[in-house]
């Protein structure tokens, strides 16, 4: 284990993306353990405030991704440093997309179904930093070999199409399946040449005289969200602790 972390994360200087993924994942589940318990009235935690205005972690998880952005581009790839503002950021960017569903919306929805929105944009964005961390190259030129790399046009070719694939795909309505194509080479073919969510770009433009294919659309997304919303819910449920708010405890609805 020793000598393939050093091989694949330490050599190939990948080692301050891998603290900050860990501070980042490691912030988010402290974070939202320690809301939690604020909001059950249990524990030490309570909420921050100032002169009766309460402080959301996102404050300084601003001011802390800012020092970590700045510090690690200064820093380089390798050092004490670099490892160092790695795990500085990692946490700042942990604290402000715990609350990203705030920030959308400018309204402290922490606890309600729109706070899911910031459940999802963690594990989005772990998900993704981690595919880089492992190896895979924005818009799936990853797997190309040496030659074909010094092929000018192949390369360039599979990327404009792949790109294509996955513009498609997003203006489709199908974000997430957009962005995971952008790493996983042609995986945005899926939602290319399926129809699209109904109320997307796609669909406003395309669907608007051709009813068959407007009502397949319908039918097909209530069919998929059935199926698999409660699914992402209950696992959304398991991480970010959506359960009913009891009355009377807790106090605000998010802590610093």
């Amino acid at each position: 284990m020793g000598h393939w972390f050093s091989r694949n994360i330490v050599e190939p200087g990948k080692l301050p993306l891998f603290l900050a993924l860990t501070a980042f994942v490691v912030t988010f589940l402290v974070t939202r353990t320690i809301t939690r318990l604020i909001r059950a009235g249990k524990g030490p935690f309570r909420n921050v405030s100032s002169g009766g205005l309460h402080i959301h972690h996102v404050v300084p998880g601003v001011v802390l991704s800012v020092l970590g952005g700045f510090g690690a581009v200064a820093s380089g790839r390798h050092g004490v440093g670099a490892a160092g503002f790695a795990v500085v950021f990692g946490v700042g960017a942990g604290l402000v997309l715990d609350e990203f569903a705030l920030i959308l919306h400018l309204d402290d929805v922490y606890w309600t179904d729109a706070g899911r929105k910031s459940v999802e944009a963690v594990v989005l964005t772990a998900t993704l930093v981690l595919l880089v961390l492992t190896g895979f190259s924005p818009l799936g030129v990853n797997d190309m070999s040496a030659q074909e790399r010094q092929d000018r046009t192949t390369f360039i070719l599979t990327l404009a199409v792949n790109f294509l694939f996955v513009l498609m795909t997003l203006v489709k309505g199908k974000i997430r399946l957009a962005v995971f194509g952008t790493f996983v080479p042609f995986i945005a073919i899926i939602g290319a040449v399926r129809l699209a969510r109904p109320g997307s770009w796609w669909a406003r433009r395309f669907y608007s005289r051709r009813h068959r294919a407007r009502a397949r659309s319908r039918i097909r997304a209530y069919r998929h969200d059935k199926r698999w919303t409660r699914v992402r819910r209950r696992f959304q449920d398991l991480i970010g602790g959506f359960q009913e708010r009891v009355p009377g405890r807790g106090g605000s609805t998010s802590s610093s």
